[in-house]
């Protein structure tokens, strides 16, 4: 059995759906062959079944020849060995190739989400991913399942339609004839199917990203007293949704319905026939017995017929999500030829704004409006968009600079950050060698772990909601100082602490990270006051620099920023540290 996750899923053809499916079957065609061919077997031997039944009744029973019988159904028991032999193997092998094909697509998706990086949540909704990992792998994995099946389905009608021929030449051609008649007949619902399942995949990623969106919200929301708007907002799209599901189950229901009606249609015909012939006395008794044999069989693989058909539909659908999230390309590529690395130590400029980052220095910036920090900070990490070369490091620009290095040496820690799900020690020490104890202290997240029972150890909940929104914030900090990157950027870092446990990492912040080069944007006193020099944005430019009781004295604008945030506890704790110089 092959090894799951696969080491290397390749580079997949997202040219088309069509393509994509052809791709992922030519991936794994060593199980697919295998598995048709046990396919093959499986119903080969339920399809000559019935001639060996009709020949143990007309040289066994008919004849009264009791050895002619035994030998008859030694070979009847010796196929149903096999049958039921090779229909294990098959399973087996139809499970293998559904989570292979599965977790191929899960591999290929989280390639290229990692390869994407911030140009994913832009360009995809969370919804689009979500419906890929819960329901496209899914329909993916019925291709290649009902494969195996499909191809012992051909393979017994064409076994079924010889032995007839060699019976009733008239009998051979209606099945010969009567199976493709069948098949045009469900042909003309499959392409309606198509449609009503894409429409309806496109709501179910809207609903998932509406519930995401909603979950994230929720203190929020319920903050604002806006509860209630977005829950009749979610019942409105799930009733959408809901509305289009059963618009596909009718055509469903439809195409269900003909699988059982026109293979009936089609027994009733062929065992009327066959009873007619037998009364002519054109074939034997044991004949007309395997023409009833026939016709219960032939269900089987008419019906296997039509599910594939229908699972290709489904698997097209899904391949055509796939590929648009494969087919998308990250706003920050490779460049032909990279730059020199810069020298250890290199100063990080934006020439636009008129920033500069000294190295070994905390830098903190301030901003009339919030989101000009936040923009500027996922600039010098190359993370906004569009990219530009407005941010240079050591005298190069970014985009000239190999995208893996400059994520390396420069993290962004923003306030959308979330936590794993997984081991906390294992989402905190991404690394791998971190010092995470040292991080959480500096974080002031120590209370957090001493109220774990497990410690490091402790299964996180998705995306940390086991945590409170101050709680998260902190263990996010520790794990980007656990990094200990050459610089790191933080963007409002303690937006949800208290002031007291803000004064703590405001402090701890500058120990830990000296000789380091580091970022923070915020308008708190506390934070600001810890800081090195202080940048003032206004209007996207740098208009002042200094340290914070500089600015404090000489720009009225500035202090109306930060006492715009300020209260009298803030001003007392900011007191304490400017006199203190920050050590506190």
């Amino acid at each position: 059995m092959r090894k799951l996750p696969l080491d290397h899923p390749g580079t997949a053809a997202h040219g088309s759906p069509g393509g994509f499916l052809w791709w992922v079957a030519r991936k794994q065609w060593h199980t697919l062959a295998i598995g048709m061919l046990f396919g093959i077997v499986w119903m080969s031997a339920q399809a000559v079944m019935p001639a060996v039944i009709g020949r143990a009744i007309d040289e066994g029973v008919a004849a009264k020849d009791t050895s002619r019988l035994a030998e008859w159904a030694a070979v009847l028991f010796c196929i149903g060995l096999v049958q039921a032999g090779a229909g294990i193997m098959r399973h087996r092998f139809a499970v293998t190739n559904w989570l292979t094909a599965a977790y191929r697509v899960v591999q290929l998706v989280t390639r290229q989400s990692v390869r994407l990086g911030g140009t994913l949540p832009r360009r995809v909704s969370t919804g689009e991913v979500v419906a890929i990992g819960t329901n496209d792998l899914s329909h993916i994995g019925q291709v290649m399942d009902v494969a195996a099946r499909f191809a012992g389905a051909v393979v017994s009608f064409v076994v079924v339609a010889v032995i007839l021929l060699q019976t009733s030449v008239t009998l051979g051609l209606v099945v010969l004839i009567g199976v493709p008649l069948l098949m045009l007949g469900v042909a003309p619902l499959l392409s309606p199917l198509q449609r009503r399942s894409a429409h309806q995949r496109h709501l179910m990623g809207r609903l998932s990203n509406t519930a995401s969106d909603i979950v994230g919200g929720l203190r929020v929301l319920r903050g604002i007293g806006g509860e209630q708007v977005f829950s009749a907002r979610y019942r409105r799209e799930s009733q959408t949704t809901r509305a289009a599901g059963v618009r596909v189950a009718q055509f469903q229901s439809v195409l269900d319905a003909l699988q059982v009606f026109l293979p009936g249609l089609f027994v009733v015909v062929v065992v009327w026939l066959g009873a007619r012939y037998a009364v002519q006395g054109t074939i034997t008794p044991g004949e007309l017995v395997a023409f009833y044999g026939y016709s219960a069989f032939l269900m089987i693989p008419l019906r296997t017929a039509t599910e594939y058909a229908n699972k290709v539909i489904r698997g097209r659908v899904a391949a055509a999500r796939i590929c648009r999230v494969l087919a998308l390309e990250p706003e920050v590529t490779v460049p032909a030829h990279p730059a020199p690395s810069p020298a250890v130590g290199s100063d990080l400029v934006d020439t636009r704004t008129g920033l500069v980052v000294h190295t070994g220095r905390l830098t903190a910036i301030v901003s009339e409006q919030p989101d000009d920090s936040a923009v500027l900070a996922d600039r010098l990490g190359m993370a906004a968009s569009p990219v530009d070369d407005d941010v240079r490091f050591g005298g190069t620009p970014l985009t000239a600079l190999d995208p893996a290095e400059v994520r390396k040496r420069i993290v962004v820690s923003d306030t959308g950050a979330m936590l794993f799900s997984g081991r906390l020690g294992d989402g905190l020490d991404l690394t791998g060698h971190g010092d995470v104890r040292r991080a959480l202290r500096t974080a002031s997240a120590g209370d957090i772990l001493e109220a774990l029972a497990e410690g490091l150890d402790t299964i996180v909940a998705e995306r940390g909601r086991s945590f409170s929104g101050g709680q998260r914030q902190r263990l996010v900090l520790a794990r980007a100082l656990a990094i200990d990157p050459e610089i790191l950027v933080l963007v409002e870092p303690t937006s949800a602490v208290d002031a007291h446990t803000e004064a703590r990492i405001a402090a701890r912040l500058r120990d830990h990270r000296t000789g380091r080069t580091t970022v923070v944007t915020s308008s708190s006193p506390l934070m600001l006051a810890a800081a090195d020099v202080v940048a003032f944005l206004v209007g996207g430019r740098v208009v002042a620099t200094g340290t914070h009781a500089d600015l404090l004295d000489t720009s009225p604008a500035y202090r109306r920023v930060v006492a715009r945030e300020s209260d009298p506890d803030l001003e007392t704790e900011t007191g304490e540290l400017q006199k203190s110089g920050g050590s506190r």
